[in-house]
């Protein structure tokens, strides 16, 4: 999908992917809970509220590093100091991989597991009406860059889109990612002027991105834009205790899907902020 070059944009909105663009809950999320109930040998079993109280640290983005630091506490709790702990974290990653993609991690030709399976939280005509409504956009994410492209490129259809993904920037809160995918996206467009830019996202993270870039780039208008994950969703108090914990890390307007991010919403969050 071929975005027009133009001098000139209306904003540039950046879209966090996992949460965002597909519903993880049972496939990134289960792999981290069997990954974590496997290192302590079936004894624990994280649940969705449990993984989200931890990624409301801010600090949790990449989940590898999630489920061991639930490991970690898992056996803290039970008397064992983490230091005297012998956690091969590459055994960790390579079971998660297993997990969510399946015995062939490395050919994505082959993999069968969750992946396969995730939910698609747009269609690419979305894209295509924000590209229309002068709109520029593309991806930032703390997924791995094989993982991302898959669901972009071969579920979504899209042709070599903007991506900056877990190989390419340091982890989220840091913004360097984010500004990286700006700064692809002015080039690809040939922008003149700084225009506003909008990051969606389902986490703390992701909103505290926002937060830095703002303080390391304040001549330039940042917005945050809170989604709810579907799993967030299942229950009306739940879902606002979790819109709410975006809403502390300055979410301007939280959103139960992202498409909800139309041409006149886009243009509201912009005036609000300008204003």
């Amino acid at each position: 999908m071929a975005q027009k070059t133009a001098s000139t944009a209306l904003a540039i909105v950046i879209f966090d992917i996992d949460g965002v663009i597909r519903d993880v809950s049972n496939s990134y999320r289960l792999a981290l809970a069997d990954t974590v109930e496997r290192f302590t040998g079936g004894a624990y079993r994280p649940s969705q509220t449990e993984i989200d109280a931890l990624k409301t640290e801010g600090v949790w983005n990449n989940d590898w590093e999630a489920s061991q630091e639930l490991i970690y506490r898992y056996f803290e709790a039970q008397g064992q100091p983490r230091s005297q702990l012998a956690l091969d974290y590459n055994a960790i990653v390579a079971f998660f991989q297993s997990r969510y993609r399946g015995p062939d991690p490395d050919n994505p030709d082959h993999w069968t597991g969750y992946i396969c399976h995730e939910p698609l939280l747009i269609q690419s005509s979305y894209l295509e009406q924000l590209t229309q409504a002068n709109i520029r956009w593309g991806f930032f994410s703390g997924a791995t860059k094989g993982s991302a492209a898959y669901i972009l490129q071969r579920r979504l259809g899209l042709q070599e889109p903007i991506l900056v993904a877990m190989e390419d920037a340091p982890g989220k809160p840091d913004p360097t990612g984010l500004f990286m995918t700006v700064e692809q996206i002015e080039k690809q467009s040939q922008l003149e002027a700084a225009v506003p830019v909008i990051y969606a996202g389902d986490t703390v993270a992701d909103l505290q991105t926002v937060q830095r870039a703002r303080d390391l780039q304040p001549e330039r208008t940042w917005i945050g834009v809170g989604v709810l994950p579907p799993h967030a969703q299942q229950s009306e108090d739940y879902a606002q205790t979790y819109a709410a914990n975006l809403k502390r890390v300055e979410a301007k307007i939280v959103l139960n899907n992202v498409e909800q991010l139309d041409l006149n919403q886009i243009q509201q969050l912009i005036n609000q902020s300008i204003n």
